[in-house]
């Protein structure tokens, strides 16, 4: 039983470097982090209900996965062809698709959920200068 919990517990230390060489390593990670934020800080302000909360959390994280799958994706292609080859490129493109797809996804689903309640919110104080 200990060696199963001492696995777990490796296996958590190792997701958690792996986190962390992604916010060092990768500038569209800080993009993430920024937009994360402040999408959470204007959901809390609103006052969302549960299942609009639900559904960001699942945009954001589809957006960090991909991010972290597009990391994981371009080191191992730089470890398998370290010399420039179509394929690597191709699969290096793919994998920063994914990402651009989750994140154009998740502005998307941003706008339909912070969108009205965010209008209803910032609207009086436009139209009442």
């Amino acid at each position: 039983m200990r060696r199963f919990f001492r696995s777990r517990i490796r296996s958590f230390v190792y997701a958690i470097r792996g986190w962390g060489h992604v916010i060092r390593t990768q500038q569209n990670a800080w993009i993430h982090a920024v937009v994360t934020t402040a999408v959470v800080i204007v959901a809390f302000w609103l006052g969302l209900p549960a299942r609009d909360w639900a559904v960001l959390v699942l945009a954001i994280a589809m957006v960090w996965a991909a991010e972290f799958l597009n990391t994981a994706l371009e080191a191992v292609v730089d470890l398998a062809s370290p010399m420039h080859h179509p394929l690597a490129k191709t699969g290096k493109d793919v994998g920063a698709a994914a990402v651009l797809i989750a994140a154009l996804t998740s502005i998307v689903v941003g706008l339909l959920i912070l969108g009205p309640p965010l209008w209803a919110e910032i609207e009086p104080l436009i139209t009442n200068r």
